[in-house]
């Protein structure tokens, strides 16, 4: 009988029944002879006695340096499962050796999505702040006087970043027949408009867009991407849903324009995790704060793992459709730096 590839998992942070379903799990064990796979960190000595036999790395934070690139003379894929790639992999060795690197991103669209989808449901309608309001004897019966709410039918909605939750996003929002506009600068004219999808650059979606989502991945260049100039520009009562990063924010002047009471915020990422108690957008109005929690929803991974075992059946079999993330090296030199391409690796 042929052995079967082995797998090392280090997945931990993440916890493995919170990336496997039963079924992806057992699909997996009968691919690869899996080590690993507990819910504490794999000491590095026991991972390092297992480079040179490994096929496939799964690992929150996958470390590998170049001299251990050379080593892992069987390895085919490494596989992130923390939601983007890091610093402490020599990726320019993988790229030489032809080994793909593979992120768990994909994923979390849908549940990230779903969050995504309910805050600007909730922030346009205003249930957030009609639901404090009620508590305070103060609700607005049978009234269409709160300016600043605003239906979802029609109406222009921005994407700062248009990956795979954005597209998700579109695809739950179509029913509403939006109209979409995104600035993305991986992103050409053509192939947004392929998919009904306007281009703009960022100073016009902020000032055309009723709701705009914040869904790009950080970057060294995307640092307060939308910042004081396009917090200014935005109409009354936009909504600013920040589901990726609050990197790509100026956050101060974005909750100073909430407190004002020019602009709604629907935030699930914070500058700061967990939040300070006297972290004053808590006390901030026209706001609805999350706690991280977008992708936090039972069986809300679960996708990732089914794309694992789906990308290791499609390498094993010579395939070349991948459900997870590829590196290569223009988008590693965008998020990490042209520097991480080369001995950024640390035991």
């Amino acid at each position: 009988m042929t052995a079967k590839p082995t797998l090392v998992m280090d997945q931990h942070f993440r916890r493995v029944d919170e990336l496997f379903d039963e079924v992806s799990f057992a699909r997996l064990s009968e691919l690869c002879d899996i080590i690993g796979a507990v819910d504490q960190p794999m000491p590095r000595n026991l991972f390092e006695a297992e480079i040179e036999g490994m096929d496939f790395l799964v690992a929150a934070k996958p470390k590998l340096d170049a001299t251990e690139v050379a080593r892992s003379k069987q390895l085919k894929a490494v596989i992130e499962v923390s939601g983007t790639f890091q610093e402490g992999l020599d990726y320019g060795a993988c790229f030489d050796r032809g080994i793909e690197v593979l992120s768990c991103a994909p994923g979390f669209q849908y549940s990230v999505a779903e969050m995504t989808v309910a805050m600007i449901l909730a922030g346009g309608r205003g249930l957030v702040q009609e639901h404090e309001a009620f508590r305070a004897g103060r609700e607005h019966w049978l009234s269409d006087e709160v300016a600043s709410d605003f239906t979802m039918y029609d109406q222009s909605i921005g994407f700062v970043g248009f990956g795979a939750i954005a597209r998700e996003c579109c695809r739950l929002l179509a029913p509403f027949r939006p109209q979409i506009s995104a600035y993305d600068p991986w992103l050409d004219a053509d192939t947004l408009a392929a998919d009904g999808i306007a281009q703009r650059n960022l100073d016009d979606l902020a000032a055309s867009c009723r709701c705009i989502v914040i869904a790009a991945a950080p970057t060294d260049e995307n640092w307060q991407l939308v910042g004081r100039r396009q917090i200014e520009r935005m109409q009354p009562g936009t909504l600013v849903v920040v589901i990726s990063r609050s990197h790509l924010v100026d956050f101060p002047v974005l909750v100073a324009a909430a407190n004002e009471g020019r602009i709604r915020l629907a935030i699930d990422v914070f500058p700061e995790e967990p939040l300070p108690a006297d972290a004053p957008i808590r006390s901030t109005p026209n706001v609805i704060l999350s706690p991280h929690r977008a992708a936090a929803v039972p069986g809300g991974r679960h996708p990732i793992g089914r794309m694992i075992v789906h990308d290791i059946e499609a390498v094993l079999a010579g395939r070349p459709e991948r459900h997870l993330q590829s590196a290569d090296p223009a988008r590693i030199a965008h998020i990490l730096g042209a520097p991480a391409m080369r001995a950024k690796a640390t035991a």
